[in-house]
């Protein structure tokens, strides 16, 4: 009889993406498919583990979710603009459906625990991770466990002060001056209007001014010993370099700003899955009851 596997899975805007894995974390099978209707995610994810007893499954969430496991909801998605998600509980469909136990966390929060523990963030106590992409999200993991309360982080909803000149409508439908509206991608794309990122130094420091500011209240706020940045925006060559200037402009030497003193504080991250890795990080350490 063949020993129980793993299922991690990764829910995006426009992307599932999945992964079978033994007990020892060696994949076994993985695939992705268009996010779709909720219902026919989970019977895809179903399809895919085939006949395979499935030990536990962690599921890395898009938000906003219910992320709290002392919740009856649990996993239960909140108002969201995808079409059939609010409401819709993918993990636990899943839990039923696989006679399965389940975590949930965000994407970013799970993307955070893996690299804490397996790329950019080792040895570092508290990691916080940002992903600046379609939109700009953000996790924090101390000693191996992710930042949540009421809800969970929201770090891409921070409001930035307006960079002198910069009078581009923000990219946001609830904020005129929050990060994600002025600094993720379609925020980007709007400024540039066909050009490429690296070739616009005007348009990468506005981007570079409001990442920094955001890391300067990440510095504020909660002080964490290393901060991963990930997403298709900061593959640009030399951003990252500008958003630590921005950075240290923005934290002005003080307080816990001390922390910026270190070599390799801002890093790019090292994993390419982040948010599946830490999903089957997840999978691994849930206990049936």
């Amino acid at each position: 009889m063949s020993q129980p596997v793993f299922l991690a899975v990764e829910t995006g805007g426009t992307k599932i993406v999945w992964r079978i894995a033994d007990a020892s974390g060696v994949a076994l099978d993985e695939g992705r498919f268009p996010t779709g209707r909720p219902e026919d995610a989970a019977e895809q994810l179903v399809a895919a583990v085939a006949d395979r007893e499935v030990a536990a499954l962690g599921v890395a969430s898009f938000g906003p979710v219910i992320a709290d496991p002392a919740s009856d909801d649990y996993g239960r998605m909140l108002p969201t603009p995808k079409p059939g998600w609010a409401g819709f509980n993918l993990a636990r469909a899943l839990s039923e459906r696989l006679d399965a136990p389940y975590a949930v966390d965000t994407d970013v929060n799970a993307a955070a625990r893996a690299e804490a523990a397996l790329g950019a963030g080792r040895g570092a106590r508290a990691v916080a991770y940002v992903t600046v992409g379609t939109g700009v999200g953000g996790g924090l993991v101390v000693d191996g466990r992710t930042l949540k309360g009421a809800l969970h982080p929201e770090i891409g909803h921070l409001s930035v002060r307006r960079a002198p000149g910069d009078a581009q409508a923000s990219a946001c439908p609830f904020h005129d001056d929050c990060v994600e509206g002025l600094a993720a991608g379609p925020a980007v794309q709007a400024r540039l209007a066909g050009r490429r990122l690296e070739a616009a130094p005007g348009v990468r420091g506005f981007v570079a001014d409001y990442l920094g500011q955001l890391v300067a209240a990440l510095v504020f706020a909660w002080a964490p010993d290393r901060i991963v940045f990930g997403g298709g925006v900061m593959s640009t060559p030399g951003l990252l370099a500008e958003v630590e200037t921005a950075a240290r402009r923005a934290v002005a030497g003080y307080g816990s700003a001390v922390v910026m003193g270190a070599a390799g504080y801002l890093v790019p991250a090292a994993l390419e899955h982040a948010g599946l890795e830490g999903a089957l990080l997840m999978a691994r350490d849930v206990k049936r009851l």
